[in-house]
């Protein structure tokens, strides 16, 4: 190695371990340039409008989807929808989060045995049977209470339900109705919480 080269080489290096100890942080550079791709995808993408599914008001959503693959690459706000003009919700905002292109979605049953703290992935016929099960298994043991005139009252204070705000107002009446029907007295949704 020649002296200028061995120079070079050491200045350099002395550069980069003084830039790192400044803390010099390549993560913002690294996140610019994914933003930079987003940008050009998006140029290129397929917009089309439509509206969030979440509460009742409506408001407008752009969703632009990738021309080859035809997957989601961007949900925002629609300017110009006379509801929102362009402003969302936390949950409207996040509403890309729950589409196919979130690689986190859960896409199957996943199960853990108690005092196990180990998540094993199940079938639905198992979820579904083991929860009817404890839920018979509740509202048996509930079903004995008295109240103050020693009458039996058909009520569960041990299970509560919570409403999604991910469903239409039909699909709400008809699970606060399922609810009631189990003996539920701790019925709740998730956009009044």
């Amino acid at each position: 190695m020649k002296r200028r080269a061995f120079l070079k080489m050491s200045c350099g290096l002395g550069a980069g371990l003084v830039l790192t100890g400044l803390g010099l942080d390549l993560g913002l550079v690294r996140a610019y340039a994914v933003g930079m791709k987003r940008a050009e995808a998006l140029k290129s993408a397929i917009r089309s409008t439509t509206i969030c599914c979440y509460c009742s008001v409506g408001c407008g959503l752009i969703c632009s989807t990738d021309k080859a693959t035809g997957a989601i690459i961007s949900i925002e706000g629609d300017p110009e929808h006379p509801i929102n003009e362009g402003s969302l919700c936390a949950k409207g905002a996040a509403l890309y989060q729950v589409s196919k292109a979130n690689e986190h979605r859960l896409t199957r049953v996943l199960h853990r045995k108690p005092g196990g703290d180990k998540w094993e992935p199940v079938n639905w016929d198992f979820a579904v049977n083991r929860i009817a099960e404890l839920i018979k298994k509740e509202r048996d043991a509930s079903f004995v209470s008295k109240n103050g005139k020693q009458q039996v009252v058909n009520r569960v204070e041990t299970i509560s339900l919570m409403g999604s705000s991910n469903v239409l107002s039909e699909e709400c009446w008809a699970t606060a109705q399922f609810g009631r029907g189990l003996g539920l007295t701790y019925i709740d949704h998730q956009a009044r919480v």
